[in-house]
């Protein structure tokens, strides 16, 4: 999936008077992109329009003028997309119990090992991890993660278990039916003239893989 570029990041007094229209959009981009994996998982595929509309919020905020700062900010949120032919995305560990979650964060603190893509070869690939994300021992309730698709088709999402204070549970959620851009090939190159084809497609099966994971729950195992 290509990076968003410099020339896209606009000044944070231009992005205030049109942040109404991109952040709308950007929202309803989120809304289509966004997996639910039983009751505390909630995975969120990333693109170019969500990565600009976070790098533009963050220079809207710290008011950033200096271009080594917002170069930072770019290079920061662009690395969710991961490289060529990966799939990126943001995970959202989610304890509505304030009291509990440090409990739990440290108890399942084993996920990593346990969130896979399934591919349509029948492959599996495990989730790159961001280590700054966690420590020895527990989670942070936010996480990066990249899968490296080797040029594979994914079908679902898959959760094996979790740890201690949560019931076991096993989770296929169906995923997409194509990807985006080139992150559905081999060596990343795509034919630019089904781009647009390819993202519509990801959109309407990212849609109704979040229907039927918002029914499926939590299956006991």
């Amino acid at each position: 999936m290509k990076p968003v570029h410099r020339e896209e990041i606009l000044d944070h007094v231009t992005y205030g008077e049109r942040r109404d229209a991109i952040r709308d959009s950007a929202m309803r981009a989120k809304d289509l992109r966004r997996v639910h994996a039983g009751s505390h998982l909630t995975f969120l595929f990333e693109n170019p329009e969500t990565v600009r509309y976070q790098v533009l919020e963050m220079v809207r905020a710290e008011q950033m003028v200096r271009e080594a700062d917002i170069r930072h900010e770019l290079d920061t949120y662009n690395a969710l997309l991961g490289e060529p032919g990966d799939l990126g995305c943001t995970l959202l560990i989610e304890i509505e119990d304030a009291a509990a979650r440090p409990g739990l964060l440290r108890a399942w603190r084993d996920l990593p090992g346990q969130v896979f893509l399934v591919l349509a070869d029948g492959r599996t690939v495990g989730a790159c991890w961001d280590e700054s994300q966690m420590d020895e021992e527990r989670l942070s309730s936010v996480q990066f993660l990249r899968f490296p698709l080797g040029g594979g088709q994914p079908l679902g999402i898959r959760v094996t278990r979790l740890g201690q204070g949560l019931s076991l549970f096993w989770v296929f959620v169906s995923l997409v039916a194509c990807l985006p851009s080139d992150a559905n090939t081999a060596n990343g190159a795509s034919d630019p003239s089904r781009a647009d084809n390819h993202e519509a497609a990801f959109l309407g099966a990212l849609n109704s893989a979040a229907g039927y994971a918002l029914k499926a729950g939590k299956l006991s195992i």
